[in-house]
């Protein structure tokens, strides 16, 4: 056997042994999961505006029928995605997203209906200067909201998923529940939502239903991805 062949072999039954002793030490000094650092701070302005970036209605999946609504009826979709309604009171009052804004370039929203389940797949997207994060620690701390408005009283409950793997500044996803009282009968608003932020634009898609059925998870995924792709390739 030469040198060459010995140092070799040497180096074959060592190697092995000091990768082991330090993927061993690596392990021992690191755990639990690596997560990503959230952006706390909104440094670039989308220059397109908003009906601009929406999904055309034919990029909704189907069974999605989908329209473009008119900027009056944006801020009342709006108010039904996340259960408190423009001039409702909540508790804990600290629950209340700051002010959004409505016109052509500060909120644009675009709605398909299911016609025979109902059920309804929403993209709507807003001009912000809040990030992600701030929304993240806000329904982190607001589980359970109370909410009144003209006499009518209901609980939103929110639960926060793991965030959707996409191509966007920051992700988040959620689970959310209207409970009312209409008319003596009990009614609850079930949703899904999707939320990514590129720039000082925020994309939000939620599947939203009265019924109780399973949520058309795939569908969701579906128009996120492709709402996220057009705000980030324009």
């Amino acid at each position: 056997m030469t040198v060459a062949d010995s140092t070799r072999t040497w180096l074959g039954c060592v190697l092995p042994v000091a990768w082991a002793v330090l993927l061993a030490g690596c392990g021992s000094a690191m755990s639990g999961h690596p997560v990503a650092l959230s952006p706390t701070a909104v440094t670039r302005h989308v220059s397109v505006e908003l009906p601009m970036l929406l999904p055309d209605p034919v990029q909704f999946p189907a069974p999605y029928a989908a329209v473009v609504l008119p900027p009056e009826a944006a801020a009342q979709a709006a108010g039904d995605l996340n259960g408190i309604g423009r001039g409702a009171d909540a508790q804990p009052s600290g629950c209340v997203a700051p002010e959004q804004k409505f016109g052509p370039d500060q909120t644009a929203i675009a709605v398909g209906t299911d016609n025979d389940t109902r059920a309804t797949m929403t993209v709507e997207l807003t001009r912000t200067d809040e990030p992600l994060a701030s929304l993240r620690a806000r329904l982190t701390k607001c589980g359970s909201v109370r909410v009144s408005r003209a006499g009518a009283v209901s609980t939103v409950t929110t639960e926060l998923d793991p965030p959707p793997p996409v191509d966007a500044d920051d992700a988040l996803a959620l689970r959310r529940a209207v409970a009312s009282e209409v008319g003596g009968a009990r009614l609850t608003q079930s949703m899904r939502t999707l939320i990514g932020q590129v720039g000082d634009v925020r994309i939000s898609v939620t599947y939203m239903s009265f019924a109780g059925e399973k949520p058309d998870t795939s569908a969701l995924d579906e128009l996120f991805t492709a709402a996220v792709r057009k705000v980030r390739t324009r």
